[in-house]
């Protein structure tokens, strides 16, 4: 299994935090952002791990993680995203990375309380397809959201204006290859992106996708609001983890 965090963008909604330097190396608490993704990877077992990064600040994070050795890695590999294609175009960049083994996608702004071992480990034992992790969230509007009718997923909506749900789809993805076979055949939302919902929604449609509840909480960090979010959630729980000790 491998893991693949994308963490390309321009973050013009953090702006003017991010002139100068990418959204996934702002600090959440005591850590740049991108640590927690990778932490994420390797607490679900995958140490075999690709960052996509993209603007002028890529090489910063050549500078920042080297090869992995502070999360006890060999190795880190890195590739770059030109532009802002959208979360779907910046994945097409791993599939040499990827090759013929499944893989587990991230967003490099998504900070979790409990991890994914468990989803992960059941997608070990899915035969095919793909798997999405679903979150009740307040504002589900920001995001994709998972329509449901007994317990199966029937479609997902990117960022409706009147979502079917409150269950978000987070950033967190599993796929086989089938995954970039669709990417190819996609054409640019509205948006002008080519959208992670439509490779979803592919599988859906064949029957191919199935879903896990995230335990514990979740956030991205792409706004000022949910930065902030995700800072005192950070803290709260380090707080409590000193208070056990």
């Amino acid at each position: 299994m491998k893991g693949v965090i994308l963490a390309g963008g321009l973050g013009k909604r953090l702006y003017p935090l991010t002139k100068v330097t990418n959204k996934h190396l702002l600090p959440v608490f005591n850590k740049p952002m991108i640590y927690y993704p990778i932490e994420t990877l390797i607490e679900a077992g995958i140490r075999d791990i690709l960052i996509v990064t993209g603007g002028s600040s890529a090489g910063d994070f050549l500078r920042l993680l080297g090869n992995g050795k502070e999360f006890g890695l060999k190795h880190i590999n890195y590739t770059y995203q030109e532009g802002e294609g959208g979360i779907a175009d910046a994945l097409s960049l791993a599939e040499h990375f990827v090759g013929n083994n499944r893989f587990v996608v991230i967003l490099g702004d998504n900070i979790i309380e409990k991890g994914i071992k468990k989803e992960v480990d059941i997608f070990r034992k899915q035969d095919e397809g793909a798997r999405i992790l679903l979150k009740e969230v307040d504002s589900p509007e920001r995001f994709g959201v998972a329509e449901i009718e007994n317990g199966r997923i029937i479609k997902i909506i990117e960022k409706p204006k009147r979502p079917p749900s409150n269950l978000a789809v987070t950033g967190v993805y599993m796929y086989d290859r089938y995954a970039f076979d669709i990417i190819r055949t996609l054409k640019p939302s509205g948006r002008g992106e080519l959208e992670i919902t439509d490779v979803n929604n592919r599988y859906l449609k064949k029957g191919k996708l199935t879903f896990g509840v995230m335990d514990g909480w979740w956030t991205d960090a792409g706004t000022f609001e949910s930065l902030l979010r995700a800072n005192n959630l950070v803290y709260e729980k380090l707080l409590k983890m000193e208070k056990k000790k």
